[in-house]
C-alpha cells in the first residue's frame, strides 16, 4: 500500500497543501513535520516544503502524483517542531490540521507603514533592580534545584505584591547566558505594557511581543525576527506561545489561572497544556505564577505532578491591604440605591485629599444571566447544578449545563419582594455617577469600549501610571498583575456577581478576581486599603478572600467539585453545536446524546443545553458534556464521535466544536 504525503511549500500561505507520494524507502523515516525537496510546477524545479498530513488515499490518479525528491534530515527546523505541535493540537482538542497550523504560524501580509510593535518598544531607560530579598532567593533557589534534579514543572504561588516578576526576570537571566530564548504568556494585552518595560530594562532589544492585537503583517514581521535570532525574549497573550525559537529554554505562564488561556475558536486549546508539550519536546523549563493558582494547577501540586514553591510575603515589607466588607443590603435599608456605597465614598474622598490614587473595579463577569433580588440578594439558581439560570427570549429561566426550565417568579423565593431582575449597571453608569461625586477629580475608564484600538491600553495605563488621573474605573483588566504605587485605595463594586454565573468555575474565578483587585492596593510606600461591596458578606468565598485563606478556598472548592464530578476531581469534555436551523441542531444533540450513551452512563453526560448566548447573528447554539476519568479516554470519545458525525448525513448543515474542561 503506498503512503502519500500532504505538504505546503510556503508556511506564510497554509490554506494550500500538495500531495505527493512517499517512496517506499523514505516510507519509515517521513512523519508530520518532516521537512522534504519535492518536484514543485510544470518545470518540476526542487523546492523545499514541510509534511503535514500523511495517508494511504490518493487524491487524484495514483500516476498524475509526483514523488518526494529528499527528505532533508541535517538538523530538526523550527518549522518542523511548530507543525509537530500543531499535529499534537489538532488530536488532543479536535480540529482540522489547517487550523491547527493557522494558530501555530504566522501568515504574511503587506507590512504596514508603522507597527504596533515599534511603539510597545520604544526605548526605555535602564534602571538597577533593588537585591532579591531573603525570600525571593529562597525561591529562586527552590526552582532552580528543581530543575536541576526532577525537571517537572514549577508553580510559584506567590501573595500579590510578592515580586513573581523579579523571579522571572532572574530565570530569563540566566537561560539567556545559557544561549536559549524565553517566552512569557500574560492573559491580557493590558498587561503587555508594564511587563514589557521591566523585560526592556533588563534585556534591551532583546525582547519583542506578539498579541492578537497585531496585524498579520506585523505577527510575521516578529515572527521572522524570532526565527532569525534578532530576538530571544516574546512577550505576549497565547500567541507568543508558538514563538519560533531554536532553542526555547524557559516558558513563563504568568497569572496562569486566568481563562484567556483558553482558546474560544478551533481548535479550542488550553495554553498551560501546550507549553506543557512544547516544555517537554524542546527540553524547556516550564513555570507558572500566580497569586490564585487555578485548581486544576494547585491540585496537580498536591498530587506531585507540579513542583510547589511559594512567596508569603510582600516585597520591601509591604503589607497586604486592609480589607472592609459592606453590606449592600444595609446600604439600601439606609436609602442608598447606587452602586457606590457611603463607606467607599469616604474612602476616595480621603484619598484624594491625600494626593493618592484610587481604582474601582466593576465585576461584571457573568453578569448577563445572573437574576437576583434586589432586596434580600436572593439568586435564581439550577436545583440540579448549583449554577445561576438564564432568562432567554421565550421568557423562560434556563440553565446552560443540563437544560433544566422555569418560569421567571413573580416574587422572590426568599423574601417575597418582587423586585427580581438581572443586573443592570456598567462601567460608564459607575464613571457618570463617581463625576458627580467628585467633580474635582481627574478619571479614566478602562473597559472595552475605551480599548478598541491597539494602543489604548497602552495609553490609558501610562496616564494612570503618571499620576495624570487620581481614579481609574474599569472591569476585569484592570485588576491583573499592574503596579501602581500610588494606588491606596480599591473599591470592588458587585463583587459577589460573578458568584453565581453559569459555570461551575464562578466560586473559583470570584475567590480569583477577589484577590487580585484587592492586591492592587498598597503596593507602594503608603498602606492600602480595599472595600468589597456585596449583597452576600457572609458568603464563604467572600470571606476567604477577605482572609486571602487560598488553602481553605482550595479544600471547600475541591470537595465540591469531587461531589459534582467537574474538573479537575474528573475530567470534561464539551461538545458544541451551531446550526441556523434550531429544530435540526436540537435533533442533532439529541443524537449525539443517544450515540455517547453507548460508551457513557447517562450521569456521565449533562445536557444537551443551550449555550449561555444561545443565539448570534442568526444562528443557534447548544452544548453536551461527557465526563470521564482521564484525559486519553475523552480524546477516544472525541474521535469516536467525529467518526459518527462525519458518516450522517443528518449533521452536514452543523457545525462542531469541543474543547476539554472548559
Amino acid at each position: 500500500m503506498s503512503v502519500y504525503a500532504d505538504i505546503i511549500v510556503n508556511i506564510a500561505s497554509l490554506d494550500k497543501s500538495f500531495q505527493y507520494l512517499v517512496p517506499p524507502e523514505m516510507e519509515p523515516l517521513v512523519e508530520i513535520g518532516s521537512a522534504v525537496r519535492i518536484p514543485f510546477g510544470n518545470g518540476g524545479r526542487m523546492r523545499e516544503g514541510y509534511v503535514i498530513g500523511l495517508s494511504e488515499a490518493p487524491k487524484v490518479e495514483p500516476d498524475r502524483i509526483k514523488p518526494v525528491g529528499e527528505l532533508l534530515t541535517k538538523k530538526v527546523r523550527v518549522e518542523t517542531r511548530l507543525i509537530r505541535l500543531a499535529a499534537w493540537m489538532r488530536y488532543t482538542y479536535g480540529s482540522t490540521m489547517q487550523a491547527a497550523l493557522a494558530a501555530v504560524l504566522p501568515v504574511r501580509e503587506k507590512k504596514q507603514a508603522r507597527s504596533q510593535v515599534q511603539d510597545l518598544l520604544e526605548e526605555v531607560p535602564a534602571e538597577t533592580e533593588a537585591a532579591l530579598s531573603a525570600e525571593q532567593c529562597a525561591a529562586l533557589a527552590s526552582i532552580e534545584t528543581e530543575w536541576e534534579n526532577e525537571g517537572r514543572p514549577v508553580l510559584l504561588q506567590g501573595v500579590t505584591g510578592s515580586g513573581k516578576t523579579r523571579i522571572y526576570l532572574e530565570l530569563a537571566e540566566r537561560v539567556l547566558q545559557e544561549g536559549r530564548q524565553v517566552i512569557v504568556l500574560i492573559p491580557e494585552i493590558a498587561l503587555s505594557w508594564q511587563t514589557v518595560r521591566r523585560f526592556r530594562r533588563r534585556f534591551g532589544d532583546r525582547v519583542t511581543v506578539m498579541n492578537s492585537r497585531m496585524s498579520k503583517g506585523e505577527r510575521y514581521e516578529q515572527f521572522e525576527r524570532m526565527r532569525r535570532g534578532e530576538a530571544s525574549v516574546v512577550i505576549g497573550p497565547r500567541s507568543a506561545l508558538f514563538a519560533p525559537f531554536a532553542d526555547p529554554g524557559l516558558i513563563i505562564i504568568d497569572e496562569e489561572q486566568e481563562p484567556a488561556f483558553r482558546s474560544e475558536t478551533m481548535p479550542r486549546y488550553d495554553s498551560r497544556e501546550v507549553a506543557l508539550f512544547r516544555g517537554k519536546e524542546e527540553g524547556a523549563h516550564v513555570l507558572f505564577g500566580s497569586a490564585t493558582p487555578s485548581t486544576d494547577s494547585y491540585y496537580r501540586a498536591c498530587s506531585g505532578r507540579y513542583a510547589l514553591v511559594c512567596l508569603a510575603e510582600r516585597y520591601g515589607e509591604a503589607a497586604l491591604p486592609a480589607v472592609q466588607i459592606v453590606d449592600m443590603k444595609e446600604e439600601q435599608k439606609n436609602g442608598n440605591f447606587s452602586l457606590i456605597s457611603r463607606p467607599l465614598e469616604e474612602a476616595v474622598r480621603r484619598r484624594l485629599e491625600r494626593g493618592e490614587q484610587a481604582m474601582l473595579f466593576l465585576n461584571r463577569r457573568g453578569y448577563s444571566g445572573v437574576h437576583t433580588c434586589q432586596s434580600c440578594g436572593h439568586v435564581l439558581l439550577c436545583r440540579h447544578c448549583h449554577v445561576s439560570l438564564t432568562l432567554h427570549t421565550n421568557g423562560k429561566l434556563i440553565c446552560h449545563y443540563c437544560g433544566y426550565q422555569t418560569a421567571l417568579p413573580e416574587k422572590c423565593p426568599s423574601c417575597g419582594s418582587p423586585h427580581i431582575q438581572g443586573f443592570r449597571y456598567g462601567t460608564e453608569k459607575v464613571e457618570r455617577d463617581i463625576r458627580a461625586l467628585f467633580p474635582q477629580a481627574s478619571i479614566l475608564r478602562m473597559d472595552a469600549d475605551t480599548t478598541r484600538h491597539k494602543l489604548d491600553y497602552t495609553r490609558i495605563l501610562g496616564q494612570f501610571a503618571r499620576h495624570e488621573a487620581d481614579i481609574l474605573i474599569g472591569t476585569q483588566m484592570i485588576v491583573k498583575g499592574h503596579d501602581f504605587p500610588d494606588v491606596t485605595m480599591v473599591g470592588i463594586l458587585a463583587a459577589d456577581l460573578s458568584l453565581f454565573a453559569s459555570d461551575y468555575r464562578s466560586r473559583e474565578r470570584t475567590y480569583q478576581l477577589l484577590v487580585q483587585a484587592v492586591g492592587r492596593s498598597g503596593r507602594g510606600a503608603h498602606p492600602g486599603e480595599a472595600i468589597i461591596q456585596t449583597m452576600h458578606p457572609e458568603h464563604e468565598v467572600i470571606r476567604q478572600a477577605v482572609e486571602q485563606d487560598y488553602r481553605s478556598f482550595y479544600e471547600s472548592e475541591m470537595a465540591a467539585r469531587e461531589l459534582a464530578g467537574y474538573p479537575p476531581a474528573e475530567q470534561l469534555l464539551a461538545i458544541h453545536g451551531a446550526s441556523a436551523d434550531e429544530m435540526q441542531l436540537g435533533k442533532a444533540m439529541q443524537a449525539l446524546h443517544r450515540f455517547l450513551l453507548r460508551e457513557k452512563r447517562e450521569e456521565d453526560l449533562i445536557g444537551p443545553a443551550p449555550e449561555p448566548v444561545s443565539k448570534k447573528k442568526d444562528t443557534f447554539f447548544e452544548v453536551l458534556y461527557v465526563r470521564g476519568m482521564s484525559q486519553e479516554e475523552l480524546v477516544r470519545l472525541r474521535m469516536l464521535t467525529e467518526k459518527y458525525i462525519a458518516i450522517n448525513s443528518g449533521f452536514h448543515k452543523i457545525r462542531f466544536g469541543f474543547a476539554l474542561n472548559p
